[in-house]
């Protein structure tokens, strides 16, 4: 039997005047992560961006449970991508996408 890594699912809100594509939101998530935590830290996150709301400006991560402080606090700490001012702020954490998506739409 295959056992997986207990996981955290992470909601989060970019405020921003401007717009950006998935790959920029993962890239700059995993830059602050790096930067605050290395690589090492960074390979234990088991990272991932599930969901991308381009129009609602909402995003979707799941990451290891053991790394759940480190996402959190990369997440909070990204305020630029590519020179651009933007701000990320957690709406909700939960322990599967179903239950996190049944808390954002409460």
């Amino acid at each position: 039997m295959i056992r997986h890594a207990k996981r955290r699912y992470l909601a989060f809100q970019i405020e921003s005047l401007e717009s950006f594509e998935k790959e920029e939101i993962r890239d700059a998530i995993w830059n602050s992560l790096i930067q605050l935590f290395g690589e090492h830290g960074a390979s234990q996150s088991g990272l991932f961006l599930v969901e991308y709301d381009k129009q609602r400006k909402q995003a979707i991560l799941r990451c290891s449970l053991k790394a759940l402080s480190m996402v959190h606090a990369s997440v909070a700490s990204v305020t630029k991508i590519e020179d651009k001012p933007v701000a990320f702020h957690v709406l909700r954490i939960s322990g599967t996408l179903r239950a996190l998506n049944k808390k954002l739409s409460a």
